[in-house]
C-alpha cells in the first residue's frame, strides 16, 4: 500500500526544508513529544502510542530530499519506507511525500497521520 501526497505551500522551498531537513525536529509531527537522533537512527516517543525507531536512509540538502524507514513500532506494522522531497514552485514550493506501508489495513492511519503533519507544517510556516 502506498500513500502519495503532493501538497503546495506558500513558503519557500528553503523554509520548508529547514524543518524537514532537520531529522530530529518534531514540532511538525502531532503526538510526538520527544525525538533523539543517534547516527542514522531517529527514535520518537508518542505518549499513549509507544516508541518508534526509524532509520534515515538518505538525507540530501542539495536535492531537499529525505528517505527513511521505520524498523521498530508497536502494533501490526510489517514494513515502512518513505521519502519526502521539497520542490520550489513559482508561488512557493511543493512537498512530495510517499509512504509505502504494510499491512494495507494501516493505510487510513498513515494517511491521516501524514495529513495532520501537513496542518502542523502550514501553521509553522504561516507568516
Amino acid at each position: 500500500m502506498t500513500v502519495n501526497i503532493d501538497h503546495p505551500f506558500d513558503a519557500s522551498a528553503d523554509q520548508l526544508w529547514d524543518i524537514l531537513g532537520t531529522p530530529d525536529r518534531v514540532d511538525w509531527v502531532p503526538g510526538v513529544n520527544h525525538c533523539m537522533l543517534e547516527g542514522d537512527v531517529r527514535s520518537l516517543k508518542l505518549p499513549g502510542a509507544g516508541d518508534i525507531k526509524e532509520r534515515i536512509l538518505l538525507l540530501s540538502a542539495e536535492r531537499r530530499f529525505i528517505e527513511y524507514s521505520c524498523f521498530e513500532a508497536p502494533g501490526t506494522l510489517q514494513s515502512h519506507h518513505a521519502s519526502m522531497e521539497v520542490r520550489p514552485t513559482a508561488s512557493g514550493c511543493r512537498l512530495l511525500w510517499r509512504a509505502e506501508v504494510t499491512p494495507v489495513e494501516l493505510e487510513d492511519f498513515v494517511r491521516t497521520s501524514m495529513e495532520a503533519c501537513l496542518v502542523q507544517l502550514e501553521q509553522l510556516l504561516a507568516p
